[in-house]
């Protein structure tokens, strides 16, 4: 097996652990009744719905672009394999980042959960703020290497521009931030938002 470098080993480490501590508090804290009985339902969703939108094309290449065999080091292929990959990144998507985003949302608004019933265009901007800024974060010092120029990512049904139209937006340290991996959050969180106002309101609707 290959030796990890620091960097390598500081990325194995964030995967595992942004997406398994979700997996086992959410549910923990759910069978507890210390967070609101909808977050549940929304983490699975939100897993699901990363998944089927960019994570699993992503991974394997689908459409016209490179598995993540082929834009990373053989070291991270034994750490973290291609078939397990895209189950831990939806993971940490639907846990530590959009979660997480509801639960910065939550504290923002003075702890208060009634700020998930209506509609409010500060709420999705702060989100969009929130998920796109940690993608930045993520590309340039996470997948820096996996996603620089020259790899290409595929189609997917979330990243709808693919490869073909993917302008850099800035260079930071050798290092790219470019379009069509900001896309997928882009257009992810009206739809999260959307998706946790409805599950909210279904929730809370009285029953007859």
């Amino acid at each position: 097996m290959d030796i990890l470098t620091f960097e390598q080993l500081r990325l194995v480490v964030i995967v595992y652990t942004s997406a398994l501590v979700p997996l086992v508090l959410i549910p923990f804290l759910h069978l507890r009744k210390r967070i609101p009985s909808w977050v549940l339902p929304v983490y699975i969703a939100t897993f699901i719905v990363c998944a089927l939108g960019w994570e699993i094309w992503f991974n394997y290449g689908v459409a016209f672009g490179d598995s993540v065999v082929d834009r990373r080091a053989s070291a991270l292929t034994q750490r973290i394999p291609l078939h397990l990959n895209w189950i831990l990144n939806s993971l940490a998507d639907a846990g530590a980042i959009c979660c997480g985003g509801l639960l910065l949302v939550w504290v923002a608004n003075g702890r208060q959960v009634g700020v998930f019933r209506d509609w409010s265009w500060s709420v999705l901007w702060f989100l969009m703020l929130i998920f796109v800024a940690q993608n930045i974060i993520v590309e340039l010092f996470l997948y820096h290497d996996q996603l620089s120029v020259g790899k290409s990512l595929s189609w997917a049904p979330l990243s709808p521009l693919g490869s073909w139209f993917n302008p850099v937006f800035f260079h930071f340290h050798e290092r790219t931030v470019s379009l069509q991996s900001q896309i997928p959050w882009v257009i992810m969180t009206p739809l999260f938002y959307a998706g946790v106002l409805r599950c909210v309101r279904k929730k809370e609707r009285p029953t007859a």
